[in-house]
């Protein structure tokens, strides 16, 4: 049986490492998705070239400015937290450019990339405006879901991108669900999930197991961490007193949502009399962030 560690990436707790979580697609041992958390303290810069990738940064907490080659984008950011404000992020096409510069110390972003031949001609910035929030499930299977790049939305070749949260108890993605093959009602999708919690020694158990058998895993997630999901169903659930937020990014030969739900759990949602009156967790309606500059 595969172990656990091929699918979880523990986070680097090292306070003054500017990087605290990291997958390559090498180190997945698949073709497509990879992702890098940082932060950055106010008056840092980070920048490369995307080359023959696609490109997102989504922005975790803090204020930055993005100079691409294509555009400008300033200010970008509000939240402190991804507990207290919705999200911006960034879309980058291939063959672009950049540089972003925090504008305030509590800067942190999470960027995943994947190899395209498709080109987008500019980049997209995705403001709180954009975000579609939705109450999924029902009863203590209720949960949140933010898109932040939908297929359907947006011109990206391959990329998804949504935040869920989690109340503590709840489980998320339950009737479990899986895309590892492309068939009529489900694409092969790579996933990577990155995890955090409302506080600090929060965790999550997550779910990797596929029906045959090959694959079954129950991974403690804290603070941080990454799972990859190559294959097989995959719910989560959150400890109980923690609120759990994580940020699923699919990529593969095509931009797609398509799954297949467990046939054995399909009878679940019919248990459902209500959802969880502790959703939403966070609103278009909260006060945006101010950066310490602004009047």
């Amino acid at each position: 049986m595969v172990t656990e560690q091929k699918y979880h990436f523990p986070a680097n707790n090292d306070l003054d490492a500017s990087v605290f979580a990291r997958v390559s697609s090498e180190q997945a041992g698949w073709q497509n998705l990879n992702m890098v958390a940082m932060r950055l303290a106010a008056g840092e810069s980070f920048g490369i070239t995307v080359e023959e990738y696609e490109y997102i940064a989504v922005v975790l907490s803090g204020v930055c400015d993005i100079k691409t080659s294509k555009g400008e984008f300033l200010d970008v950011g509000r939240r402190p937290d991804v507990f207290t404000g919705m999200p911006y992020a960034l879309y980058m096409p291939r063959q672009t450019d950049f540089e972003i510069e925090a504008l305030t110390d509590d800067f942190a972003m999470a960027s995943f990339w994947c190899p395209t031949t498709k080109a987008r001609s500019e980049p997209k910035l995705i403001t709180p405006d954009d975000v579609k929030v939705e109450i999924k499930g029902g009863g203590n299977a209720t949960y949140q879901v933010n898109t932040i790049i939908q297929p359907s939305t947006i011109a990206s070749a391959h990329l998804s991108v949504v935040e869920t949260y989690t109340p503590g108890g709840n489980w998320l993605n339950f009737p479990p669900h899986k895309h590892d093959t492309s068939e009529k009602f489900e694409e092969a999708l790579e996933e990577v999930i990155f995890y955090k919690f409302d506080k600090y020694d929060g965790y999550a158990l997550q779910q990797i197991y596929t029906q045959d058998g090959a694959i079954d895993e129950a991974i403690r997630v804290k603070h941080n961490d990454v799972v990859i999901v190559p294959k097989g169903y995959h719910p989560a659930v959150s400890a109980h007193g923690y609120t759990t937020y994580s940020l699923h990014v699919t990529a593969g030969t095509n931009a797609s949502t398509m799954h297949t739900i467990d046939p054995r759990y399909k009878w679940l949602p019919e248990t459902w009399l209500n959802k969880d009156p502790r959703l939403p967790i966070v609103t278009h309606g909260m006060e945006p962030y101010r950066a310490p500059d602004e009047d």
